[in-house]
């Protein structure tokens, strides 16, 4: 039996293991340089949380940091400041993949939707996203989301509408899937304890479940990532090393084979230790004071 090595590679990434951190740190900058599809709008400064309400400025600011390095930015919701997110990308030449953040409370969710439906007329979502896990977080139920993705797609008609959950959601939700003119799935390896080793084929594993679900729809993986910095999940472990080589492969992957990705983060934001531990705050590109982490 033969064996193609460079076969093999393609379905375990570029092999990194030998590169030093100055290499890896090389790499990923000429990567980042050379521009990826999307990025996570992260808004919040230190100190700021969901429910500050955001100023222009902060967000003029950082959309002017990340936008030499992205085409497409996304944004979670549709109040609190967070609308000005798109009409900002937008007049810096950038795509928008709008989100309403919906949750348990309906008043919320009511301004968050007009909120969304108000962005997309203006002319600043190029992708609208009703809700983010609700399901995942359970709360709403299947019917309640329903009914707002279809008051969404009826205000909205010709704008591409869809939902961000984890990608095994759309092939357990065959009506959410059946809903959505798109598939938009976050996939983490690391969020499910795999060790960095297997992290790019579990990736593509993730993307090939919620595609197979999606029965032709466009999938994109709105969210991805790993920390630099936090305590170990299971077999996943954040280190500097392990961010630069999963962005590296995620990277490479992307623009090898026209796969579109949100890469989660654009900002480290301090605020998510409450939800997710130490390791929350750490998986921005950029660091909470806007300064590029690895740098050359």
């Amino acid at each position: 039996m033969s064996v193609r090595s460079e076969y093999l590679m393609s379905l375990a990434g570029m092999d990194l293991s030998g590169k030093t951190e100055d290499e890896l740190v090389s790499l990923y900058n000429k990567l980042l340089n050379s521009g990826m599809h999307g990025l996570c709008f992260s808004p919040y400064e230190e100190g700021q949380e969901p429910g500050t309400l955001l100023s222009e400025e902060q967000i003029r600011r950082r959309i002017d940091i990340i936008k030499p390095h992205t085409k497409w930015v996304r944004s979670f919701s549709c109040t609190e400041g967070n609308e000005l997110i798109p009409k900002i990308a937008k007049e810096n030449g950038m795509k928008t993949l709008v989100g309403a953040w919906l949750g348990k409370y309906k008043s919320i969710n009511e301004n968050e939707i007009a909120g969304l439906i108000e962005v997309t007329k203006a002319g600043h979502a190029d992708i609208v996203a009703v809700g983010n896990e609700v399901l995942y977080r359970e709360d709403l139920s299947e019917d309640e989301l329903l009914d707002y993705i279809y008051r969404v797609k009826k205000a909205l008609p010709g704008i591409p509408v869809g939902y961000v959950d984890a990608y095994y959601e759309f092939g357990n939700r065959p009506r959410i899937t059946t809903a959505c003119d798109v598939i938009l799935a976050n996939c983490y390896p690391f969020w499910e304890g795999c060790s960095l080793d297997y992290s790019y084929l579990y990736m593509k594993d993730m993307y090939n479940r919620a595609l197979k679900a999606g029965n032709g729809k466009k999938v994109i993986i709105t969210e991805t990532g790993w920390p630099n910095v936090g305590e170990k999940f299971h077999g996943a472990k954040p280190s500097k090393a392990n961010a630069l080589k999963y962005f590296i492969n995620t990277q490479l992957w992307s623009k090898e084979e026209n796969i579109d990705i949100f890469y989660f983060s654009s900002f480290d934001e301090a605020w998510k230790t409450s939800d997710e531990g130490d390791v929350g705050a750490y998986w921005g590109i950029w660091d909470k004071d806007e300064n590029l982490k690895f740098s050359k």
